[in-house]
C-alpha cells in the first residue's frame, strides 16, 4: 500500500507508517475527541441539489439563512460538494457538528420544516456519514 500525505509527522500517520495498530487507534481517537467527532461528537451531511445551479444556490443560501442556532450545534456551509455536478445536478453542502447530547435528528427535522424548497432543488440528510462525497 502507498499512502501520500502533506502531513508525515501527525501521530496517526506515524503510527501508520510503523505499522502500530494499537497506536494508531489511540491517536484516532484522540484526535476525535479533541474535534468533536464521532464517536464523541454527532455529525450531519445535508446536500442540496437542482437541476440548475440558480437553484441550488437559492435553496442553499435559504436553509444557510434558516440554519439552526443552538448551543452545541455548529452549521458549516453551505460550500460546493466534492462531487459539485452529479448525474446532471448541482450541489451545495452543509455539514452539521453537534455534541453528543443534541437530539441531532430533531434539530435537522425542525431545520428542513422551516424551509421550503421549489422547483427541481432537492435535500439528501446522512446522519453520522461515512463520508462526505
Amino acid at each position: 500500500m502507498l499512502i501520500q500525505t502533506f502531513m508525515p509527522d501527525q501521530p496517526v500517520m506515524q503510527a501508520l507508517a510503523a505499522g502500530d495498530r494499537d497506536r494508531f487507534l489511540e491517536a484516532e481517537a484522540a484526535a476525535r475527541r479533541h474535534a468533536g467527532l464521532p464517536p464523541f461528537g454527532r455529525l450531519a451531511a445535508l446536500i442540496v441539489s437542482a437541476a440548475d445551479s440558480e437553484t441550488c444556490d437559492f435553496t442553499a443560501r435559504a436553509f444557510a439563512r434558516a440554519a439552526p442556532q443552538l448551543p452545541g450545534v455548529t452549521v458549516l456551509g453551505p460550500a460546493p460538494a466534492p462531487l459539485a455536478i452529479l448525474r446532471g445536478r448541482h450541489r451545495q453542502r452543509f455539514l452539521v457538528k453537534a455534541t453528543r447530547e443534541v437530539r441531532l435528528q430533531a434539530v435537522v427535522r425542525d431545520w428542513l420544516s422551516r424551509v421550503r424548497t421549489a422547483g427541481s432543488a432537492r435535500i439528501q440528510v446522512d446522519i453520522d456519514p461515512y463520508s462526505f462525497l
